[in-house]
């Protein structure tokens, strides 16, 4: 079902790799290969599939679990990225940028909590048939 409250923190997940898409164009870490980019189409992605495999809650928890690694990953290269920034310039006027993988990873592990609640719930059901 679409209008579980898993859904929405899915979701929320899913706007911050769109909003980190759109913020993170000037994101210069390994060259001219664009790995911000690429992680964020692979984080929108899993995150749609998350939304639209309802029906399973393993696949569902298992593209979560995914997304929170690749956002992980994504965090520790923003800040790699921060700190070798030149120039003396202080941290809350480099970039938002490594905010938005944080608001998803914890969106991510919210929605997980809720989506074993609903399994636990579902095995409590047929333990009673």
């Amino acid at each position: 079902m679409l209008q579980r409250i898993q859904t929405i923190w899915t979701l929320l997940a899913v706007l911050a790799a769109v909003f980190l898409f759109i913020t993170g164009q000037d994101v210069d870490v390994f060259g001219h290969i664009p790995v911000i980019n690429i992680s964020c189409i692979v984080l929108v992605l899993t995150g749609a599939l998350s939304i639209f495999s309802f029906k399973n809650r393993k696949r569902q928890i298992l593209l979560n679990t995914i997304s929170i690694i690749i956002n992980a990953l994504l965090i520790g290269v923003l800040a790699y990225w921060l700190l070798n920034l030149s120039g003396g310039i202080q941290i809350p006027e480099k970039g938002i940028e490594p905010v938005f993988p944080l608001i998803a990873v914890i969106s991510l592990l919210i929605a997980n909590m809720y989506i074993r609640r609903d399994e636990r719930l579902v095995k409590s059901v047929d333990r009673l048939r």
